[in-house]
């Protein structure tokens, strides 16, 4: 499901950083007039919501052990106890939730400089620039706004975007699908995916005029279209379709033990339905505006949370890349981080999509698909061509 902010759900109870976030470039430093994209340092850039901000990247993996390092997955646990600042930095605070894992940190190696923009909750309105309708967030300007000082800075060449989920108001299906479980008795695909259909095409249009702005932004700054790439993203489902599913939909193990209360019939929907129509959609914006773009929608297969091929971690099964979860579970009963790092990519999996996007930098044409490699950690992910 694409990168989203996941609202409060009516539920039975249930050095790093601070050099790559770029503080001085977004608040003082140079201006577009300034631009020197010949000597400047070369950069690689992240813009988009929380599936790329890096939310959930505290989590390596999900367990039920409520104390402690909870089995070894709560990076943040310090020894006498939680500091998410670790993870997240000072977006911690604002909300944004940018942690030291996500993508464009990952992507080691393409540039000298990495940059993440993106922020949690972000729409398309928060990435175009003021001047045509962009909003700020969370305290910060526009994301094409905050685009042009790093463009004036470094030699930008790639751009890597993800948004849109939030346009489609995937947060509220996403609650009304674990209420439907939960509390209705009900399913969700009907008449929620009705919903995500009916705001398709404005999701979409968003998203082009998001590529439009970058394009804009980076002209000013003088940057010719030949300068730099834009990497136009789709997304995963972070749960599994109903085969694949290790609890059974009966009884309450998929919400008390393995945290993906959703029914056969609406997770099928999502993996088989919604991610590829969506993924499609995207890719017909990435050829309609001139930009490469990455298919993630099967980049979680089989790492999904509760998926057969994955296990919790335990006191005596710590968490691995090979075994555990990739994507954050929803937290029920006694709570272990906030409710918003719910079914967005954890650690495991924003090292492994840090893989994609170097796996793409080496691609400067075409588009691909990203997949994992089951049993491995990041070093198994790959590429294959998407026509």
């Amino acid at each position: 499901m694409p990168g989203f902010h996941i609202a409060p759900l009516r539920l039975p109870a249930a050095a790093l950083t601070s050099t790559l976030l770029l503080t001085t470039a977004l608040t003082g430093g140079a201006t577009p007039a300034q631009a020197s994209t010949s000597s400047a340092q070369t950069a690689v850039v992240s813009m988009g919501d929380s599936f790329i901000s890096g939310e959930a990247g505290r989590w390596q993996g999900n367990s039920n052990t409520q104390s402690g390092s909870r089995s070894g997955t709560d990076r943040a646990y310090s020894g006498g106890g939680y500091d998410p600042a670790k993870i997240y930095g000072s977006t911690y605070a604002s909300g944004c939730d940018r942690s030291d894992s996500a993508e464009v940190l990952s992507a080691t190696g393409i540039a000298d400089v990495a940059i993440n923009l993106a922020c949690s909750g972000a729409t398309t309105d928060h990435v175009f620039r003021a001047v045509n309708g962009g909003e700020s967030l969370k305290g910060e300007s526009p994301q094409a706004d905050r685009l042009a000082a790093v463009a004036a800075q470094y030699r930008v060449e790639l751009i890597a975007l993800s948004i849109g989920g939030n346009d489609l108001g995937f947060s509220d299906v996403i609650t009304n699908c674990v209420e439907d479980y939960t509390i209705l008795y009900s399913y969700c695909h009907d008449d929620q995916g009705k919903k995500v259909d009916d705001r398709m095409d404005s999701a979409m249009a968003g998203i082009a005029k998001s590529v439009q702005e970058i394009r804009a932004v980076m002209s000013s700054t003088g940057y010719s279209t030949g300068d730099y790439r834009i990497v136009l993203q789709s997304a995963p489902s972070p749960i599994p379709r109903s085969s694949e599913n290790r609890y059974s939909q009966s009884g309450w193990s998929r919400l008390t033990t393995g945290g993906c209360p959703f029914w056969n019939k609406d997770a099928d929907w999502a993996r088989d339905e919604f991610i590829p129509e969506y993924a499609a959609a995207v890719k017909e914006v990435a050829e309609s505006e001139g930009v490469q773009f990455l298919d993630l929608q099967d980049m979680l297969q089989g790492r999904e949370v509760c998926a057969k091929t994955t296990r919790l971690a335990t006191s005596s099964q710590g968490p691995s890349a090979a075994t555990s979860e990739w994507a954050r579970f929803l937290v029920s009963g006694v709570a272990q981080g906030t409710l918003q790092e719910s079914f967005h990519p954890n650690y495991y999996a924003q090292r492994a999509l840090g893989r994609c996007l170097a796996l793409i930098h080496a691609k400067p044409t075409g588009d691909y698909a990203c997949q994992n490699t089951a049993g491995k950690g990041d070093s198994g992910m790959y590429l294959t061509g998407v026509s």
